[in-house]
């Protein structure tokens, strides 16, 4: 690193004052063009070159005689009195706005000095001409520059969410999820729910390191302490909602039970996108064989370079539209569906390619039995894949996602009566290769046990959302028989009033189920309370696993040593920072200094 330039007060002989950066570096900054310059040429040389050139002065001032000249700070304010931004404003505005933009794309900090300055100013040079591009390369974007208005934002954000999360009028919702970075680093990820004057808003909370281990204690000690941190009474959360290993994340874990300890009537959520473990625990023995037989295929050829490239040139030599198949992966839930899918559409492929390469997968990957039941697993694993894709939405809430599952489950006796007669339309894949009836009876029997044990289990694991009878005017209470409502219920003459509003009646024709009750607070407390406190828990980690995917741009083999945490809240958040108000505290700073 290059020893830093100090600040000489007989540099004022050529009209140049000292500003010093939040990091104490000194940079000089002329008087009389408000022009700001590097501390590498912080030295007389640089200063009367600058001086004599721009301006033709003759050199001699002295400290006494710029006491009377207006500081850069001072022309700021009055050019702010005029409604002008001054020139040091705009600097500071087009280095934030780039930074902005840097950590929106998710790129590099070291972007904007290697290229995108390079590029500006040989396009202003050969565009606008030499003076348009001395002003561009006032312009401060170094990768520290880059970085510290990245972070100035991020606080900026973090702390408008914390003034939500305090001003709303029910308790916040949680979505919190955890994952391994490619350091094998665990991250711990948090999306809050709440409202905002008459909506519901979805917010990004936090990403922070699990430092040592991923225990359920980790994971609550680093949830507890990032409210504690913030002056935030942890049983501002109303619910949780939850994924993970059953240690760490799940239902019933370690985490889960100091939560309760904490916050006794705090509502418990697990995330509604992971129908398919449920499939593989209810797998019969040779279902389970088969599917396993797929995950041996892909690691096979996915495994190993030199099978890859075979298999993709092999591939191209016929004309296939396939070439890449996906690794399987236990935590994402889209990639049993696509894998079985694939496998299935490309099985005369990959069968010759096996045999091409004489692995001792051909016995069982060529078997009849086995491609009956692979076609059986790709049909269902495609209807769990659509269940999921419904769900994966801003705003899901337990109410409608219990809904979608509910549907879902409902069609298995339909599905069940119509296998039992040989007729496969619900599973196309399957009816595709059913040639005769021994076949059919065959795979019946153990589609309809499987359905069976399916539906028990969705039944006895997917239980919140559920609405009792006398609930159920929450998602609409006009058409809501009222009569199923107690007489003794405090709210029921709320209720009958909110019915005889033909006002309200079309707020409700027109808005969001939760839009509405948000809108009903100044008029219908007691009712808006009780609904949103219904529709308020998150019913999936959907969020979560986005910013997940955000990670990925993030921790990369060049940029794995940095803390992301501000990045990625500036990246992924829907709030946009106050640039006016980082801007004016960061002027007063520089001006106390």
């Amino acid at each position: 690193m290059s020893k830093k330039r100090k600040w000489d007060d007989d540099y004022v002989r050529y009209w140049f004052t000292c500003t010093t950066e939040v990091d104490g570096t000194q940079r000089p900054q002329c008087v009389l063009c408000n022009s700001v310059f590097s501390n590498a040429d912080l030295r007389p040389s640089k200063l009367s070159d600058h001086f004599n050139r721009q301006h033709g002065g003759v050199a001699g001032h002295d400290l006494n005689s710029l006491k009377h000249m207006p500081t850069p700070s001072d022309q700021s304010e009055t050019l702010k009195a005029f409604g002008v931004a001054s020139h040091e404003d705009t600097l500071l505005q087009a280095s934030y706005q780039f930074a902005y933009l840097c950590a929106k794309e998710k790129n590099p900090h070291t972007v904007a000095e290697k290229l995108v300055k390079p590029c500006a100013l040989e396009i202003a040079q050969i565009v606008l001409g030499p003076d348009a591009q001395k002003k561009l390369q006032q312009v401060p974007l170094s990768d520290d520059v880059i970085h510290s208005r990245i972070d100035e934002m991020s606080q900026d954000i973090l702390q408008q969410v914390l003034e939500d999360i305090k001003a709303s009028p029910l308790k916040v919702g949680i979505q919190l999820a955890e994952t391994t970075d490619m350091d094998d680093c665990g991250q711990l990820m948090a999306f809050v729910r709440y409202i905002k004057e008459r909506e519901i808003i979805e917010e990004f909370l936090f990403c922070e390191p699990l430092q040592l281990s991923m225990k359920g204690i980790d994971v609550f000690n680093l949830f507890r302490d990032f409210f504690l941190k913030h002056k935030i009474a942890l049983d501002v959360c109303g619910s949780v909602c939850t994924d993970g290993a059953s240690s760490m994340l799940g239902e019933n874990s370690e985490f889960v039970a100091y939560v309760k300890k904490e916050i006794p009537h705090i509502i418990i959520t697990h995330c509604l996108l992971n129908p398919h473990a449920l499939v593989i625990k209810t797998l019969p023995t040779k279902l389970r064989d088969a599917l396993f037989t797929v995950v041996r295929v892909i690691n096979f050829i996915k495994g190993r370079a030199p099978n890859h490239r075979l298999f993709q040139a092999f591939f191209e030599e016929i004309g296939i539209e396939y070439s890449v198949l996906l690794f399987h992966t236990e935590m994402r839930w889209l990639s049993r569906g696509q894998i079985l899918t694939h496998i299935f559409e490309m099985y005369e492929e990959i069968n010759q390619f096996l045999h091409h390469k004489s692995s001792n997968l051909v016995d069982g990957f060529e078997n009849k039995e086995f491609k009956i039941h692979l076609a059986y697993l790709a049909d269902l694993f495609k209807h769990l894949n659509e269940l999921s894709a419904s769900m994966q939405r801003t705003g899901m809430n337990t109410v409608s996602a219990r809904e979608k599952l509910s549907a879902f489950v409902r069609k298995f006796p339909f599905w069940q009566k119509r296998i039992e007669k040989r007729n496969f339309t619900n599973f196309p894949f399957l009816e595709e290769i059913i040639v005769s009836d021994n076949e059919g009876i065959f795979i019946a029997a153990e589609i309809t046990l499987h359905l069976q044990q399916l539906s028990n289990f969705f039944h006895g694991y997917f239980s919140v959302g559920d609405l009792n009878e006398a609930s159920k005017w929450i998602l609409d209470p006009f058409l809501f028989n009222i009569d199923f409502v107690d007489d003794s219920y405090l709210m029921k003459n709320d209720l009958a009033e909110l019915r005889a509003s033909g006002q309200i009646l079309m707020e409700f024709e027109t808005m969001k189920l939760e839009d509405f009750w948000c809108a009903q607070f100044t008029v219908f407390p007691n009712l808006a309370k009780t609904a949103l406190e219904i529709l308020m828990p998150f019913a999936t980690t959907y969020l979560c696993e986005l910013g997940f995917s955000s990670l990925l741009h993030f921790k990369t083999k060049s940029r794995s040593c940095f803390n992301l945490s501000d990045d990625i809240r500036v990246a992924i958040s829907k709030k946009v920072p106050r640039f006016s108000d980082i801007i004016e505290q960061k002027l007063q700073l520089q001006k106390s200094l």
